[in-house]
């Protein structure tokens, strides 16, 4: 029985030598993460200095693309990215919204940043789908209806907006109701439902009233259209009459389902 006894005591003792097992993974866990904590901080800081604080990564330079009519010293004039600075203190947004309120022939711009020192200006220009013609000079009008700058030579291939709405009579009742800017969004909607044949050689669009929109061709035909409504049953009729009636003068689609051509 003491044999028995000291032999348990004995490997009791083996049993319960040293701490338990689930404090020393504790402690270990606690050194790696305490590890881990000080290297985070160290790459934070270094981060941090190689953004803000050295020279690495300055803005030193202005990229402009994606420009036709506008030059990219303007657009670079307008933008006036500070240089010298950190690249990631650059306020982008500014810089765009600046561009886009001082030159409206802009539609879209990216400001990008470039690591480590440059700054990309990506331009979308607007494109002109009608003019409108006023003293002498040209009012484009982009395929949103947006009028966003006025040129004293019209460019080539894009057909002018007449708005011949009386201000007194019936036709001003639709003046009244739809407003001028309503009137050209229409006139805009047309132009974009017009087959492409059609779009190339159309020479101006003539608006009496929002459902009286017709098309003067340059060789003389003559599309009415309608209103801008059923734009593209319009464009499909229209295409089909040209091949039934290649001599015709005139042409009708304002209903679509009943067509009409003449003269010839």
């Amino acid at each position: 029985m003491a044999g028995t006894t000291t032999a348990e005591r004995g490997g009791h003792q083996r049993e319960s030598s040293g701490p338990p097992p689930v404090r020393r993974l504790g402690r270990q866990h606690l050194r790696l993460i305490i590890i881990l904590a000080v290297a985070l901080v160290f790459l934070g800081s270094g981060a941090f200095w190689l953004l803000y604080g050295s020279d690495l990564a300055r803005a030193e330079r202005v990229s402009v693309s994606g420009t036709r009519v506008l030059s990219p010293g303007q657009v670079r004039e307008v933008a006036d990215v500070p240089l010298g600075g950190p690249l990631a203190m650059v306020d982008t947004e500014a810089i765009a919204s600046r561009l886009r309120k001082e030159m409206p022939r802009i539609g879209t711009v990216d400001v990008i940043r470039s690591w480590p020192h440059e700054i990309r200006l990506e331009i979308t220009e607007r494109t002109p789908v009608l003019l409108m013609e006023k003293g002498g000079e040209f009012i484009e009008i982009d395929a949103e209806g947006v009028r966003y700058a006025t040129v004293s030579k019209a460019p080539r291939g894009v057909p002018r907006l007449e708005l011949t709405v009386r201000r007194s009579g019936t036709t001003a009742a639709s003046l009244r109701r739809f407003g001028e800017a309503r009137l050209v969004r229409e006139a805009v909607r047309v132009v974009r439902d017009v087959p492409d044949p059609v779009a190339r050689a159309t020479r101006s669009v003539n608006v009496r009233t929002h459902d009286d929109i017709s098309l003067k061709l340059t060789d003389g035909r003559e599309v009415v259209w309608g209103s801008a409504e059923k734009g593209a049953a319009k464009g499909r009729t229209l295409t089909a009459l040209l091949k039934a009636a290649p001599g015709a003068r005139h042409f009708d689609v304002s209903v679509p389902t009943a067509p009409a051509s003449s003269g010839g």
